[in-house]
């Protein structure tokens, strides 16, 4: 049985696409996940327990306005760990 945050995977993607063309923010391993989770902190969480709800919540993820508060989200995430990252030295 199946039983997740989908909205994890929604921010997993957003996140590598928006780093994909951004040279100014570290992609550490602990700054990508101060980033997720700072996003996830706000935005609701889309639990899911069967296929057919991964499946409806997929489809919900087409909707214009969902893209552009996860985005939204993520953006301000990347801003603040950019601002303030909190990985080792060197890193």
């Amino acid at each position: 049985m199946l039983f997740k945050n989908y909205m994890e995977e929604v921010v997993d993607a957003t996140l590598e696409e928006i780093l994909a063309h951004r040279d100014d923010v570290c992609k550490c391993d602990r700054c990508k996940m101060d980033i997720k989770a700072l996003a996830l902190n706000h935005l609701p969480p889309k639990y899911v327990v069967t296929d057919v709800g991964y499946v409806y919540t997929k489809v919900n993820e087409l909707e214009a306005q969902f893209k552009a508060d996860v985005t939204v989200a993520v953006t301000n995430a990347l801003k603040k760990v950019r601002a303030n990252p909190r990985h080792e030295t060197g890193a």
